[in-house]
C-alpha cells in the first residue's frame, strides 16, 4: 500500500502540465462560443433592420401603387368629364377610356413589388394622359367652333329677321302706296242730280205729270285712271224706300259686293271731266213722295242725290 501510494503521489507529480492544458482549452472554448453569440446577436440585428426596411419599402411601394390607381381614376372621370357633339371623337374617347379601365384592372392584380410593371403602368398613364390632352384641344376647337358658328347664325337669323323687317315695311309702304294709286286712280265723281221729267223732257216737280227720273253727274278729270269705256249704274229708291227696277237680274259688281241696279249707261272716259245722264222709268208710275239715287261704278260709290215730288 505504501507503494501504491508513491506511485500515485508520483504520478501526479509526473502530469502536472496535461491538466493545465485542459484548463486552456476550455477557456478558448468559452471565448469561441462568446464570439458566436455575438456574430448571432449581430446577426439578428441586421436581420431585424433588414425586415424593417422591407416592410417600409413594401409599404411605400403600396403607397405608390395606390396612388397610380387613384391617378388613373381620376384620369377615368377626366375622360367621362369630355363631351362633344361628334360622334367620330365620342367614339374615339371610349375607345380610350376602355384602355383606362383596363390598366386600372392590370394595375389591381400586380404586385406593388413588381416595379417593372409598376413603371410599365405609369408610363402607359403618361401617354393616356397626353392623348387626352390632344382631345381637349380638339374639343375646345370644336366648341370655338360651334360657338362661331352660333353667331354667325344668330347673326343671320338677327340679319334675316331685320331684312324681313324692312320687306314688311317696303311691302306695307308699296301696299299703302298701291292702295293710294290704286284710289287715286278711280274715278270720283261730282254734280250728282235728281229730277223728274215730263214727256216733253220739262223738268216737273208733279207726280202727275213726271214720265221718268233723269239722274246725272260728272265724272271728273283724273291724268292717272284707267282711260276707256266705264258702265255708271244708278239704283233708284222709291217713297217707300224699296229699290224700283224692272229686272231683277239686272246685277252688277261694285269692288266685292254684288247689287241690282235700276239703270245703266256706258260712256268713253279719256281722263278728262264727263258729264252724262241717265234715265229710268216704272211701269207702274211715279207716286208722290221723295226719291234717292245711287251712282255707281264697278270700282266705287260715287255718290248720292234726291228729288221730291209732288
Amino acid at each position: 500500500m505504501e507503494e501504491l501510494d508513491e506511485e500515485m503521489i508520483q504520478f501526479e507529480k509526473d502530469h502536472p502540465v496535461k491538466q493545465s492544458g485542459g484548463s486552456a482549452a476550455n477557456k478558448s472554448l468559452r471565448t469561441v462560443a462568446i464570439v458566436l453569440g455575438a456574430v448571432a446577436a449581430a446577426l439578428l440585428v441586421v436581420l431585424g433592420v433588414m425586415m424593417v426596411k422591407k416592410n417600409a419599402l413594401v409599404k411605400d411601394l403600396n403607397i405608390d401603387k395606390q396612388n397610380l390607381t387613384n391617378e388613373l381614376i381620376a384620369l377615368h372621370g377626366d375622360y367621362e368629364a369630355l363631351s362633344t357633339t361628334n360622334a367620330a371623337l365620342n367614339d374615339s374617347l371610349n375607345v380610350e377610356k376602355v384602355k383606362v379601365e383596363q390598366l386600372i384592372e392590370r394595375l389591381q392584380k400586380t404586385e406593388a413589388t413588381n416595379r417593372a410593371k409598376i413603371r410599365q403602368y405609369e408610363q402607359e398613364l403618361g401617354t393616356l394622359r397626353s392623348i387626352m390632352k390632344g382631345y381637349i384641344k380638339q374639343i375646345d376647337s370644336l366648341n370655338t367652333l360651334n360657338i362661331s358658328l352660333r353667331n354667325e347664325a344668330s347673326e343671320a337669323r338677327r340679319e334675316a329677321q331685320e331684312s324681313k323687317r324692312q320687306y314688311e315695311d317696303l311691302r306695307s309702304t308699296t301696299d299703302e302706296l298701291s292702295k293710294k294709286a290704286s284710289a287715286g286712280a278711280v274715278v270720283k265723281g261730282r254734280g250728282f242730280a235728281l229730277v223728274a221729267i215730263n214727256e216733253s223732257n220739262k223738268v216737273t216737280d208733279r207726280s202727275s205729270r213726271a214720265s221718268k227720273l233723269r239722274a246725272c253727274l260728272s265724272l271728273i278729270e283724273n291724268s292717272i285712271a284707267e282711260r276707256g269705256w266705264r258702265t255708271v249704274y244708278i239704283r233708284v229708291k222709291g217713297p217707300d224706300g224699296v229699290l224700283m227696277t224692272d229686272n231683277t237680274d239686272n246685277l252688277f259688281t261694285c269692288g266685292t259686293e254684288q247689287m241690282i241696279f235700276s239703270a245703266q249707261r256706258e260712256v268713253d272716259y279719256q281722263g278728262e271731266e264727263v258729264e252724262i245722264c241717265i234715265y229710268f222709268a216704272d211701269s207702274a208710275g211715279l207716286q208722290k213722295g221723295k226719291y234717292t239715287v245711287e251712282f255707281y261704278t264697278n270700282e266705287t260709290k260715287l255718290g248720292t242725290a234726291e228729288t221730291i215730288l209732288k
